[in-house]
């Protein structure tokens, strides 16, 4: 290391991050202890009515993590088998894993590149007779293009799931991420603007019939003890990591905040020989992740980590790359993805991530340059 930063700057400090919250996390886990109830009890119900409200929506349903919010949210529209569903070609994997869980085919579109999320003008020449929705991402942090993707829903009678896992208190023209279709799935991984203590997710729906009838997926197909209406699943949102959200939620938007002055503070004062995010006009952007993008990003990340600072690539190979996945891409090519993918690179901006720690970085990417 060298004159410029003699401290270790950790790309996500979980024990630091939730440090302010221990007492009343360990309040909540006796007061848990203490109720003997352990799942689906008042502190779910508790954390489902307020991040509802939160959000704008009328129903809010804990489930186990991220992913089931994907997946139930796409079997509770009962679209016939290997159904089409639209997605970008850059998201995490988890996204296109949800469409095959669900017993569908994801159709990757490319991302705009300048706010790399799903690219609305690319949609229309994927649609065919066996498309049923369209699953854009809120990518780090950015809602996508959700009004001209609602018009093209609207046009072609499509269901829209929102996946928007890096996006809590994220806004486009005043909604919620998560609002503008009829599903909007969370997760509250732990290192996620609002993270819990272990894997925890939500789904979100103003529709009363949709709400119903994922509160019985979520619980066997069961909407009363031993008679399964449905053909469902075992995903319930843990009562423990429910009681630990409802810690954290009245602080979201300090989270946010934080890490929106951080984002400010590398955009204004990064060199531009690297690719810095744009918010989108009408958009409130929570940066869950603050990436940029350089051709010589695995030069600047080895610089980087030489100086103590540690970094993050999300991610660095696209889905349509994955091994696993080869069957379904059948070699596809998706050049603009896979520019995103070898790219770029995220920078700490974390809750625990100091003014000061993001002065030193901004000064060790300028030097590199």
């Amino acid at each position: 290391m060298n004159h410029i930063n003699n401290k270790i700057i950790a790309y996500e400090n979980l024990r630091k991050l939730n440090f302010e919250f221990e007492v009343k996390f360990k309040e909540k886990l006796n007061k848990v202890l203490e109720n003997g109830w352990y799942i689906l009890g008042n502190e779910v119900e508790d954390f489902e009515n307020s991040f509802a409200a939160y959000c704008g929506a009328k129903y809010c349903i804990g489930v186990a993590n991220g992913l089931d919010a994907l997946v139930l949210g796409l079997s509770v529209f009962d679209f016939p088998l290997q159904s089409e569903i639209i997605v970008p070609s850059n998201t995490y994997i988890a996204t296109i894993l949800a469409i095959i869980n669900a017993g569908h085919k994801p159709v990757l579109v490319e991302p705009d590149m300048q706010s790399y999320n799903l690219d609305a003008a690319l949609i229309s020449e994927k649609i065919t007779h066996k498309t049923k929705a369209i699953m854009p991402v809120h990518l780090y942090g950015q809602i996508a293009q959700m009004d001209e993707i609602c018009e093209i829903a609207k046009k072609y009678n499509l269901e829209i799931i929102e996946d928007s896992a890096q996006a809590h208190g994220a806004r486009f023209n005043g909604k919620m991420a998560g609002t503008f279709g009829r599903i909007g799935a969370y997760s509250f991984y732990p290192t996620k603007n609002l993270g819990a203590l272990g894997d925890a997710g939500a789904i979100i729906t103003s529709d009363e019939s949709i709400y119903e009838k994922l509160r019985a997926l979520r619980n066997y197909g069961s909407e009363k003890k031993y008679h399964n209406k449905y053909i469902g699943f075992n995903s319930r949102l843990d009562e423990l990591q429910a009681a630990f959200l409802n810690v954290k939620l009245p602080y979201l938007d300090k989270i946010n905040q934080h890490k929106r002055e951080l984002a400010i503070l590398y955009s204004t004062s990064l060199t531009d020989k690297v690719v810095k995010p744009l918010e989108i006009q009408d958009g409130f952007h929570v940066y869950h992740i603050y990436n940029i993008r350089t051709e010589r990003r695995d030069e600047l990340k080895a610089y980087l980590l030489d100086h103590g600072i540690h970094t993050e690539i999300h991610y660095p190979i696209p889905p349509n790359k994955q091994k696993g996945y080869t069957h379904f891409f059948n070699k596809l090519s998706l050049p603009i993805s896979e520019e995103i993918h070898s790219t770029t690179l995220s920078l700490p901006i974390s809750f625990a991530t100091t003014i000061t720690d993001a002065k030193i970085v901004i000064a060790v990417i300028n030097s590199f340059f």
